[in-house]
């Protein structure tokens, strides 16, 4: 069985995902029909629009907390503890990455290098960058999110 390749350009690839960014802004993630709509206008298929969406981890297909947690699982933050910081949000959230808390404050996700090496290990919550994160000092940080 032959399989089909996607022939999404380049410039209808960047169209989605500005369509996309827009609304994950309006509904706080991208829902099924805001990439049926997407599809439609840009003349590709809702496939397309979904492997753009679940490509980039800054977009979401499913509902998320109103503060997001991104925290770095790069080479620079993994060498410099990162997993001890992520337990450590594990047991203060309860919550495993790819996890919303039950009164949906947070959402806990890994994702790829976020730019912050030279303050590793980092995480973002809602884009606000934290840097040379502890496990001690990780119930302050998301006290000032509560």
């Amino acid at each position: 069985m032959k399989q089909e390749v996607s022939t999404v350009s380049r410039e209808e690839k960047n169209n989605v995902l500005v369509r996309l960014k827009e609304a994950q802004e309006k509904y706080g993630y991208v829902t099924e029909q805001a990439m049926a709509e997407i599809a439609e206008a840009a003349g590709i298929t809702i496939g397309d629009v979904y492997g753009i969406a679940t490509f980039y981890t800054f977009l979401s297909v499913k509902p998320v907390g109103r503060n997001v947690i991104r925290i770095c699982r790069s080479l620079p933050c993994h060498l410099k503890n990162a997993e001890a910081v992520i337990e450590s949000l594990k047991q203060a959230l309860s919550i495993a990455p790819g996890e919303t808390t039950a009164d949906g404050r947070f959402t806990l996700e890994l994702t790829n290098c976020i730019g912050a090496c030279d303050m590793a290990p980092a995480m973002l919550v809602n884009g606000e960058l934290h840097g040379n994160l502890t496990p001690d000092g990780i119930a302050g940080i998301l006290a000032g999110y509560k």
